[in-house]
């Protein structure tokens, strides 16, 4: 016997009084994970905050679909004043309509790019545990989230390459700027079905 629904319900068969238990409901992942971690050998908590990709209302339906099957949750750095690390730039080329999204899914998180009309294949540029991107923000002595991506115009790469010598040319479109928060960023560039990571000043 199947029982339906998740209802709780008696079935009288030949005889015999049957009782069907209600299903267990699925746990969502928590939006707010918390633990402890070993920091020079000591045990340090941290906080990690997400968002579901529901927050992300401008993300193509089917991005959305894609991510939700990964069961990605969107992490947040412990600076984010509002819904962050998911990006809408031109990645492709000049005037592609692309995305790009932190993941977080079972601790590790996975940067995805997704090319308009390839949403089924993103492409990964980077993947490492949660716990390996945190840092200690605050009196508290808790670790927060710090990993951050943000879209790269032409012109932000080439001021951040302003004391390069040579200079390295004007980009035509968008680069993906990859960083940790308080620390430089490093800029993801895609051309030729190649991603590179542009040269800038140490």
């Amino acid at each position: 016997m199947v029982c339906a629904g998740h209802r709780k319900s008696s079935w009288l068969l030949s005889g015999f009084l049957l009782s069907c238990a209600p299903l267990p409901a699925q746990v969502p992942a928590p939006l707010t994970e918390s633990g402890q971690t070993l920091i020079a050998g000591r045990s340090t908590p941290y906080l990690i905050h997400h968002l579901p990709v529901s927050s992300f209302p401008d993300l193509p339906e089917v991005i959305q679909a894609q991510l939700n099957r990964r069961g990605c949750l969107i992490p947040q750095t412990y600076e984010a004043h509002h819904p962050e690390n998911v990006v809408h730039a031109s990645l492709e080329r000049a005037g592609s309509s692309d995305w790009a999204i932190l993941c977080s899914a079972q601790g590790t998180v996975s940067l995805l790019v997704f090319f308009a009309g390839h949403s089924a294949q993103p492409a990964v540029l980077a993947s490492a545990p949660e716990t390996q991107r945190l840092q200690l923000h605050d009196a508290s002595g808790a670790l927060g989230f710090n990993w951050g991506i943000d879209p790269a115009s032409p012109e932000q790469v080439h001021e951040a390459q302003a004391s390069m010598v040579p200079r390295p040319p004007l980009l035509d479109h968008d680069a993906l700027a990859d960083s940790l928060v308080d620390h430089r960023a490093v800029y993801h560039f895609y051309a030729k079905g190649v991603w590179t990571l542009l040269d800038t000043p140490n």
